[in-house]
């Protein structure tokens, strides 16, 4: 009887361990449940690109438009709280790829409205102001007509100049609304630990002129002084020589490109034109042969899902910054 006995003690120990152990394994919120069944911290009201949103409870069918969207749920460990994602313009980054993996893709590109309702979120993310087109129907009123919450990259609505305090606030919000503000703060910290010690490593150095290319044949589309690749550039020991047209992009001249005479081209990569034809086409282009970066053929080239505000944004800086200061990274 005393060996029954303790075979059972020993039986409810291990018991007991099993149960733990599966306990700490389990994706959690932040958030706990109260006695009336509503999320702890909830609701929460957020006001974003000039719609108010009360939410009773965080979002469990969120669907995400746009690769900078996509991510910045996936680095807040929100996948399982995900119904969808459409339109990438890169490869989802490595750290993210296995729980990318978990989500149903809705589309290559926009899902239609049909296709987005199918889905049935209760929460749709854009990370461009295209992901919520009235001409589509896809507007942001419509959505929450259906009963579906929103949200819009802030970058999209900010008046005035874009700064890395808007990427706080952005990452900040998807942090309350999904009741992970722990997860957002712990993002964060690691985002500005990245830009910190870029910072230090280009200490002293001497901003390069430099200006981008988009994309462009009769006209040069480059990044002006409002969005977020500014500060990317300003962040990476540069000087972006469009910075005062007040826009997030624009159409340029060659000319006056020319006349500004970069020191560096910064090419955005994306799309179906590489990165090498973009380059020939610039070097062979008459209007430019006189510029500093095409007699000294200096090139720097960042993905375009970097320069958009999310959590690639730091990362963005360091390959800016080791690309146009290499000595200070070796």
């Amino acid at each position: 009887m005393r060996v029954l006995g303790r075979l059972r003690a020993w039986f409810v120990v291990l018991l007991a361990s099993a149960l733990l152990a599966a306990g700490c394994g389990s994706d959690t919120r932040d958030t706990e449940s109260g006695a009336d069944g509503t999320a702890q911290g909830f609701p929460v009201t957020v006001t974003n690109c000039g719609v108010t949103t009360t939410f009773e409870q965080p979002p469990t069918r969120a669907v995400a438009l746009n690769q900078h969207a996509i991510e910045n749920l996936l680095a807040l460990g929100l996948e399982k709280s995900m119904r969808g994602s459409a339109y990438l313009d890169d490869q989802i980054l490595p750290e993210y790829q296995r729980a990318y993996d978990t989500v149903p893709v809705l589309a290559d590109e926009y899902p239609s409205y049909e296709a987005l309702l199918a889905a049935e979120p209760d929460f749709v993310y854009g990370g461009f102001a295209s992901a919520f087109d009235e001409k589509e129907g896809r507007g942001r009123q419509r959505l929450i007509d259906a009963g579906i919450d929103t949200h819009l990259d802030v970058e999209e609505c900010t008046s005035g100049p874009v700064s890395m305090s808007q990427l706080d606030d952005e990452i900040r919000s998807i942090g309350t609304i999904f009741g992970v503000q722990d997860r957002a703060e712990q993002e964060l910290e690691r985002l500005h630990g990245t830009l910190e010690q870029v910072d230090a490593k280009i200490a002293g150095t001497q901003p390069i002129r430099v200006a981008v290319y988009d994309s462009g044949e009769t006209t040069v589309y480059t990044a002006g002084g409002t969005g977020i690749s500014n500060e990317i550039i300003k962040a990476a020991g540069a000087t972006n020589l469009f910075a005062d047209v007040p826009k997030l992009w624009s159409d340029v001249s060659f000319e006056q490109f020319a006349e500004r005479n970069p020191d560096v081209i910064v090419i955005y990569d994306y799309g179906d034109q590489p990165v090498e034809r973009k380059k020939q086409f610039l070097l062979e282009h008459p209007v430019l042969q006189q510029v500093s970066a095409i007699r000294n053929k200096r090139f720097a080239v960042l993905p375009l899902s970097s320069v958009v505000l999310g959590v690639r944004v730091p990362g963005a800086v360091e390959s800016l910054a080791e690309q146009l200061h290499p000595d200070r990274f070796q």
